[in-house]
């Protein structure tokens, strides 16, 4: 099984007020179509580590490979094309444009990217949202969806421009239970049926405990 994702010796510091270690020789693999989840208490480093992990935050020591291509020490437009090309987000606040329709909303990692025409990425865009069975909201204006309707139009927009992983921080943290089932539904779907890895920081143990396997944080560490 081929690695998506691995970090190697990852070790993040805050330097003020005062040194602080805040991730201390982090290592692990995510293998193709494996779905992850991380879990421990608040503060134990798991949102520093996405950051890290995501390309957004390049200040620190280790390595990063993605798709066992080393993006450590890459320039800013190179990291910002490999996030948006490689890496989909699905946050716990879904950041739509509420002014732009749903299937704009979709299209809009995809039109960054410029691989394709427009209608290519419309098309591409409305085969997202029928995939997630939300296809009838593709006109209507973001502003409009329900929360657990908006959620699944995240997901859409983070799986437009086909992925490698999709990483997410507390994906179902504003969602009520029915509509945290039918995301961990959706990412389980997708890991198994279309070999996607996900890695998903939750403080929801019953989502967590459905995934292929935890990574447990404490500390700024990996416990297990």
């Amino acid at each position: 099984m081929s690695v998506v994702l691995e970090a190697k010796h990852i070790n993040k510091y805050f330097r003020k007020p005062v040194l602080f270690h805040v991730l201390k020789d982090i290592n692990f693999q995510i293998k193709k179509g494996e779905f992850v989840s991380i879990m421990g208490k608040s503060g134990c480093g798991k949102s520093t580590l996405l950051y890290i992990l995501s390309t957004m935050d390049t200040d620190y020591e280790g390595q990063l490979l993605l798709n066992d291509n080393l993006i450590t020490g890459q320039t800013r437009d190179h990291l910002s094309f490999i996030r948006n090309k490689h890496i989909g987000f699905v946050f716990q606040f879904h950041y739509l444009l509420s002014e732009f329709s749903v299937l704009e909303n979709v299209m809009l990692p995809a039109k960054k990217l410029a691989e394709k025409t427009h209608e290519e990425i419309e098309f591409d865009a409305y085969q997202k949202l029928k995939m997630l069975n939300i296809e009838h909201l593709a006109k209507k204006r973001a502003s409009r969806v329900s929360g657990g309707e908006k959620q699944r139009v995240a997901i859409a927009r983070a799986l437009i421009n086909n992925p490698s992983i999709i990483m997410g921080d507390e994906p179902t943290g504003n969602l009520d239970s029915h509509n945290a089932e039918n995301v961990f539904n959706i990412f389980k779907q997708l890991s198994d049926e279309k070999g996607l890895s996900l890695l998903i920081v939750t403080h929801d143990e019953d989502f967590a405990n459905k995934t292929d396997r935890i990574i447990q944080m404490g500390d700024g560490e990996i416990i297990v």
